[in-house]
């Protein structure tokens, strides 16, 4: 991977630039005998001077939001078919999380909702459900784990909900202060 990514680099094509002029300067006859450390040299030195990659840290927030809303559909797909109590809960979760995932720019502007919702899809709720899913059903009717992933899945959704409810403040201000606004104008 390292290699391949060296070979598209401005470096290595910049170094290949320099090398073909080595090869030049040796078909001119002004290379000499020592025409393969000219090659080499000057591949060296287009290799320095070339300017190092740009390295991207921010990902595409429609990206980023397109691939934890995939990860969250897959998720309430896969427990549709199976008899996990709490399905309707795992339902709603998902429509609260997606509230927010249907407006990626603004939930990239709210680190701490952007957090919270990365932890709820990619961590929490697959772990409670997974979790409840690796115990055998004898075990779990016996141990009453169905109850234990209806509490998870309550706080899940208190979790989600407190988020949203932050999330969606700004918006939900905006709608009163313009309703004040129209009644004062009448």
């Amino acid at each position: 991977m390292a290699i391949s990514r060296y070979l598209a680099s401005w470096k290595n094509l910049a170094g290949c630039t320099g090398g073909l002029i080595g090869l030049g300067l040796h078909f001119a006859g002004l290379a000499g005998s020592y025409w393969v450390l000219v090659v080499l040299g000057l591949y060296g030195a287009g290799a320095l001077i070339a300017p190092p990659e740009r390295i991207t840290l921010v990902t595409d927030p429609e990206e980023e939001a397109g691939a934890l809303r995939s990860e969250l559909d897959a998720l309430v797909q896969r427990v549709q078919g199976l008899k996990v109590p709490g399905e309707a809960k795992i339902g709603e979760i998902a429509e609260v999380l997606r509230g927010m995932l249907d407006r990626p720019r603004e939930l990239r502007a709210d680190p701490d909702a952007l957090h919270a919702v990365t932890r709820l899809v990619g961590t929490d709720l697959p772990l409670s459900v997974q979790t409840y899913l690796n115990l055998p059903w004898w075990y779990a009717a016996a141990r009453g784990s169905g109850a234990e992933l209806v509490r998870q899945l309550d706080l899940l959704h208190a979790d989600a909900t407190r988020t949203a409810e932050r999330f969606h403040a700004a918006d939900a201000q905006r709608q009163a202060d313009h309703t004040r606004y129209l009644e004062d104008r009448g």
